[in-house]
């Protein structure tokens, strides 16, 4: 891992916390900066959350992050992922704007360890 200050956090990062199957302290560090791509943002906010009590976490949580544009640099980032592998669009685009930041990504999704030039934290749950 390089020593970028900027942390993306994918979407099952923040939902995780939600469900406190992973601690603040796990994730987090004072010397980060944590961002969130605009897609993460819309996939959080639209997950049925199982109660009020969670959904008030989360849209407290989601308050401390910059959220980052899908910019025309980020969508030409997301097309040339397409075009070499099989990758979800929101996935796609989280990648792409972690590169294009170049920042770490923190996340679940196995698969995403095959991307190229990616900075990638695992967090097992």
């Amino acid at each position: 891992m390089s020593g970028s200050s900027q942390v993306i956090l994918d979407s099952n990062i923040v939902i995780y916390l939600s469900q406190k199957k992973l601690s603040i302290d796990e994730v987090f560090e004072d010397d980060k900066e944590y961002a969130i791509s605009l897609v993460t943002y819309m996939e959080i906010l639209s997950f049925n959350f199982p109660s009020k009590e969670e959904e008030r976490f989360v849209r407290k949580l989601l308050s401390f992050f910059r959220i980052i544009d899908i910019t025309k640099v980020i969508a030409k980032e997301v097309i040339e992922l397409k075009k070499k592998r099989k990758i979800k669009l929101p996935d796609a685009i989280i990648v792409a704007t972690t590169l294009v930041e170049d920042a770490i990504l923190y996340t679940n999704d196995k698969q995403l360890h095959s991307v190229e030039y990616l900075n990638i934290r695992y967090f097992e749950c």
